[in-house]
């Protein structure tokens, strides 16, 4: 169903009502989660000192990615987002409809995954039947989603913030530890030599990963205020700040803790304030399943948009495009979304998948980089109204680095 036949059906749409502050926090939320929590120990135990110049080399990877769908994301300001964009680009329907295919099964599978990891965590605090569990975190998060757009951005933004706060504690934890490793400044400068710099990089293809989330806040195109300035803008500055944070806990881990300790860490994050007591590394846990929720959230959200995108251009069931009247959200798409996400996650074995997920998202990157390329190569003919432009060499390269995580990630599970 296209945009116009909605219209003239009078059937409701969206809510536009979310503004720059609000997007800038919900695409933090995006990113910043439990991958981070896990990663960096691992990016410390690779680069050791360098691991703030992996994390910053990492943003600045991801940034070539962010930059193309900003751009993208003014020119066609619509909640199919990545499958839209393929669309435009190629002009092909089944391509197209293929990828957004993809983008909803890697959400609903992701977010599954997560539920699954969220009672695992809670385990740890107080024994919960587990598939019971499950489904009932998975239809409150559902829940959420229908409620409202500003209720489900909400709720991520809070999380966020807390999560935000917690980082910033074991910052300020790094500082008040008894005893620290002496290091001089220069010994963070990378040497030339070629070994130092195998294990950066190898560092910094992992700490991509922890950048992955951003592509979701195209999807929220419809709900924007003034989105052709605000959601590229938005992107851009969440994912800057998400790379300072990085850099900055970074900084602070290795600069407090021994990298042996922190390679083998379960819980890197904790190390700084396991001095506080049991209270603080009890915070660590709890944020961490905060985390876990948030991401799961996100991910239904997601899904849930993409398939009423996906239907507004006739490449989904028309039902998907159903807008409840009161809450102005796809409400069918997102309790369709819930019941996949309970069923998968109390039914199957998802580990396997999920690794699976993150292939097939650098692979969408990789397409989303080449399709604005290729839209770019007549500037003129762009007479789409977007107001954020960028060079057409940076989604070639945003499209070349994305090949590059794609035969790392290969090349390190096989």
């Amino acid at each position: 169903m296209t945009e116009l036949a909605k219209n003239n059906n009078k059937q409701p749409q969206l809510q536009r009502s979310i503004g720059f502050a609000l997007l800038v926090l919900y695409g933090m939320g995006t990113m910043v989660g439990a991958g981070f929590y896990a990663l960096s120990g691992k990016v410390a135990g690779i680069a050791g000192l360098y691991a703030p110049v992996a994390f910053g080399l990492a943003g600045l990877l991801a940034l070539f990615s962010a930059l193309a769908f900003a751009e993208l994301s003014s020119r066609l300001p619509h909640a199919g987002g990545s499958a839209r964009y393929v669309e435009e680009a190629f002009g092909k329907r089944w391509f197209s409809a293929l990828v957004g295919w993809l983008i909803i099964v890697t959400g609903v599978v992701s977010a599954a995954t997560l539920m699954v990891a969220t009672i695992s965590f809670l385990n740890d605090f107080i024994v919960l039947p587990k598939e019971p569990a499950i489904v009932a975190v998975t239809l409150i998060l559902g829940a959420i989603a229908v409620w409202g757009v500003n209720q489900a951005v909400g709720t991520v933004v809070v999380i966020s913030i807390i999560q935000i706060a917690t980082l910033l504690y074991v910052v300020i934890g790094t500082m008040t530890m008894p005893e620290t490793p002496s290091y001089e400044w220069i010994e963070f400068v990378p040497p030339m030599e070629s070994s130092a710099w195998l294990g950066i990089f190898t560092a910094v293809f992992l700490a991509f990963y922890a950048f992955i989330g951003f592509e979701d806040m195209v999807t929220m195109a419809e709900e924007v205020k003034d989105v052709r300035r605000t959601l590229p803008r938005a992107l851009v500055v969440s994912l800057v700040l998400t790379a300072l944070l990085y850099i900055i806990v970074s900084l602070a881990l290795v600069l407090s803790i021994p990298l042996d300790v922190l390679a083998e860490a379960n819980t890197p994050l904790a190390e700084p304030i396991r001095h506080h007591g049991t209270w603080a590394i009890a915070i660590i846990g709890i944020v961490s399943i905060l985390s876990v929720v948030n991401s799961g959230l996100v991910q239904i959200v997601m899904a849930a948009r993409v398939a009423y995108g996906m239907a507004d251009r006739g490449y989904a069931p028309a039902i998907f495009s159903r807008v409840n009247e009161r809450t102005k959200t796809p409400w069918l798409a997102t309790i369709l979304a819930t019941l996949v996400v309970a069923i998968l996650a109390v039914s199957f074995e998802l580990t396997t998948l999920a690794n699976a997920t993150s292939v097939v998202l650098l692979f969408v990157f990789a397409l989303i980089n080449m399709g604005l390329w290729w839209l770019k190569r007549n500037p003129d003919d762009d007479q789409t109204g977007g107001t954020f432009r960028i060079p057409r060499w940076i989604p070639l390269i945003g499209a070349v680095i994305s090949i590059a995580a794609l035969v790392f990630k290969a090349l390190t599970s096989f």
